[in-house]
């Protein structure tokens, strides 16, 4: 990677969190509480108040990732799920005025397939699928090295594809556990630490259903690589299995044997997320400029 320092910004529901990375590695981080119920300008003065934790003066760019649709050309937040008093938002440009630095903004979904892409287990592939695992289901899509977004940033939305009675997110996140079996993940990643038979069957279930999805994806995008991440990705090792079991019976041979199915091993994704936008943004100047 270029020896530049760049600011990445993860706005969830929860929290807000900033990382000041250099030479691959954070080298400063700050957190604090969203208050996602709170005024449009209280929300954004938390959001410059982790900012300035973390800023030094050599910074040039801030990529920032947040959850929802975008009008990216604009910078402009569309839809921010658990943010409503941000509705239709122009965040780059309050941003880029405040601090007088090139912005980059992006869901978070894309911004942890670019940061697996740049920092992660994807650096050596060109087509690659990274998949979030948590409260919801989120997915990035990395074709032939460049980020596909699609209308309003919406590529890769696989969680409001329709799925049994519901849809993709309702089995394939953490609300299969909460709704279905009524255990949160954490406890049932606890229990299947332990080696409790009904926390295993759990586990294979949604691994079951996980692959199912899997299976239809392959058909659409056949990927080099697959990469899980987010909160349940930590559980990898419990669904690991069913998930296979269900890809195992895709027809093509070769791209069911030649996918590689990964857990990410990168901390602190969406902060290395929303910075790698920086990288991604020269890449299509330089894909821009040749044409």
């Amino acid at each position: 990677m270029l020896n530049r320092s760049i600011l990445g910004v993860d706005i969830g529901g929860t929290n807000i969190k900033a990382g000041l990375i250099s030479n691959d590695q954070i080298i400063r981080k700050c957190t604090n509480p969203t208050g996602a119920m709170r005024s449009k300008e209280e929300i954004l003065q938390t959001l410059f108040d982790t900012i300035d934790a973390v800023l030094t003066p050599e910074v040039q760019d801030i990529g920032i990732g947040v959850p929802g649709l975008l009008n990216l050309e604009k910078g402009q937040l569309l839809n921010i799920i658990n943010l409503p008093a941000w509705k239709n938002l122009p965040l780059r440009d309050i941003v880029q005025d405040k601090y007088n630095r090139n912005v980059y903004l992006n869901n978070d979904a894309n911004c942890f397939a670019l940061g697996e892409k740049y920092f992660g287990k994807g650096k050596k592939v060109h087509n690659m699928l990274a998949i979030t695992l948590g409260t919801g289901l989120g997915g990035g899509i990395i074709s032939n090295n460049q980020l596909v977004t699609g209308l309003y940033g919406g590529a890769g939305e696989i969680g409001s594809i329709p799925y049994l009675d519901e849809n993709l997110e309702a089995y394939c996140s953490s609300k299969f556990f909460i709704d279905k079996h009524q255990i949160t993940g954490k406890e049932l990643f606890l229990l299947a630490e332990q080696n409790q038979e009904h926390a295993l069957q759990i586990f294979k279930e949604f691994g079951t259903h996980l692959g199912k999805m899997i299976h239809e994806v392959l058909f659409m995008l056949a990927p080099e690589m697959i990469v899980f991440g987010g909160s349940i990705s930590k559980a990898f090792c419990f669904f690991q299995d069913a998930l296979q079991n269900e890809l195992n019976q895709f027809p093509f041979e070769l791209i069911r044997d030649n996918v590689q199915i990964e857990q990410s091993d990168l901390e602190d994704a969406a902060l290395f997320g929303a910075a790698a936008q920086y990288y991604n943004s020269i890449l299509t100047q330089n894909i821009a400029e040749e044409q």
